[in-house]
């Protein structure tokens, strides 16, 4: 199983992939024409714009489902990874995925508000809504749709979990089986309540999770100012090979930097368009700009927090490909969120292990809360024409199943099997919204027009707009 996981891995994360998602983000940014630096102030303005209806969430609540999604393992582990795997310099390309990504965000968030459905009183969207509606290819749509629930009903939870058990057993000495059943526990509590619950409970653990890491990011590198400009200059310095201990993995850096990148941000993965389609907006650009804003979140402050304090504190190794390593400031210590609790040890000893421990647990808890709803918004794209109370009861028995195993599961297979799920949802939603980027672009348009000539609060109709199959947005 190692063997085959690790083989798919490698097939699906090519360097075709990684020119994929670059060459997207870049090609929407240029068709926007970078909207993720002229729109930055309406990015934040819009978060609390509009309100929760019976059918949908607020703008916030759609936010802060897709910022629990995007803020997981990826934002301590991943980031952790990428510096050991490819040096400094990989956080310069996770920054640089993570600009060119907000656009990649915007369409895709877009054309999961323009073509979303209601079904059974809530709204539904995302790739598979917007590839059978827009692109008019039903297979398409269900091999996306079938893939993104194994991907995020499956492969993806144990990821997640895993870290969770990890990081509780080393910092409080809880056994990994007690782990299990309390993390299966809650997420059951929270995932039986359906996406109400589930966006309530991110609404109130994202902006505490957030400001507590991101607090402890701040510390550190206030103990470290006279330091700062150093590490800018050696991760500008090693992103492009002219570092003389990093010069020879500059091409794992830009691997790893946006490998981790899209594992942490998900801007092109496909995943949180589902969040987004759950909003309750007056103009599908709305909830575009607040996906492309919850990008920046993500990586430019909470993969960055965790950055700077492994980089300021010198807590982390990298890899020599040859053998050995660059560079072993933490010796015996794998990638991972050791080099995060070692930098906080700096600050407070004896401290980091409890305090990594307790942010992953919030990370990784509504990471798991996003999977869940992602799984089953492509299900009820499978079964819309059905009620299938007894299939949704299944889904969450299954996920809470897979939530308790991955726990106990090896961390390396965990990992190649969420970046399996991931590469191949990002595969499948690249291609969709490259095709369908008209409509996005046109929507973009419309909106900005529309705040040109005075409107304080644009509405979107299809017809108008010049597109077909949006049901919604006919009035």
């Amino acid at each position: 199983m190692d063997r085959f996981v690790n083989f798919l891995n490698d097939l699906i994360w090519s360097p075709a992939l990684i020119v994929l998602c670059l060459g997207a983000g870049l090609y929407f940014s240029v068709r926007t024409r970078f909207l993720q630096v002229r729109h930055v102030r309406d990015m934040f303005k819009l978060l609390f714009r509009s309100e929760a209806s019976a059918r949908g969430i607020s703008s916030y609540q759609a936010f802060a489902l897709a910022i629990s999604g995007r803020v997981g393992i990826g934002n301590i582990a991943g980031v952790a990874t990428a510096i050991a795997m490819g040096g400094p310099g990989a956080i310069f390309w996770m920054w640089a995925i993570a600009f060119l990504g907000a656009g990649s965000a915007f369409v895709e968030a877009t054309l999961a508000q323009i073509y979303k459905e209601e079904i059974n009183g809530q709204y539904r969207g995302g790739p598979a809504y917007y590839i059978e509606r827009g692109l008019k290819v039903k297979w398409y749509a269900v091999v996306f749709a079938v893939s993104t629930t194994v991907a995020t009903g499956f492969f993806m939870p144990g990821v997640q979990s895993n870290a969770i058990g990890e990081a509780m057993r080393n910092a409080f000495g809880l056994p990994l089986l007690a782990s299990a059943m309390i993390v299966a526990g809650l997420i059951a509590l929270i995932i039986f309540g359906g996406v109400k619950r589930i966006s309530r409970a991110a609404e109130a653990f994202v902006p505490i999770m957030a400001v507590g890491y991101v607090g402890m990011a701040v510390v550190v590198v206030a103990l470290h100012w006279r330091e700062v400009p150093a590490i800018f200059a050696l991760i500008f310095r090693s992103a492009f090979g002219a570092d003389a201990a990093f010069g020879g993995v500059v091409g794992l850096a830009i691997s790893w930097g946006v490998k981790r990148g899209i594992y942490s941000n998900e801007a092109g993965q496909g995943s949180t368009p589902m969040a987004a389609a759950a909003a309750e907006v007056k103009h599908p650009a709305v909830q575009g700009l607040v996906q492309a804003f919850s990008v920046y979140v993500d990586t430019w402050l909470v993969c960055s927090s965790t950055a700077f304090m492994v980089l300021l504190t010198g807590k982390y190794n990298v890899v020599n490909p040859a053998g050995g390593f660059l560079r072993e400031g933490l010796p015996g210590e794998t990638a991972g969120p050791g080099y995060t609790q070692a930098a906080v040890d700096t600050v407070v000893s004896g401290f980091g292990s409890a305090f990594v421990a307790v942010a992953l647990f919030f990370f990784a808890f509504t990471t798991l809360m996003a999977y869940y709803y992602y799984a089953e918004t492509n299900l009820a794209y499978l079964r819309r024409s059905k009620s299938s109370p007894k299939l949704f009861l299944a889904l969450r028995l299954v996920f809470v199943g897979v939530t308790f195993y991955g726990t106990l599961r090896h961390a390396d297979v965990a990992w190649a099997m969420g970046d399996v799920g991931v590469g191949l949802m990002a595969w499948l939603n690249l291609i969709a919204i490259l095709l369908l980027a008209k409509p996005a672009i046109a929507c973009l348009r419309d909106y900005e027009a529309q705040r040109r000539a005075g409107v304080a609060e644009p509405s979107y109709i299809a017809k108008t707009a010049g597109v077909d199959n949006a049901e919604l947005w006919r009035d």
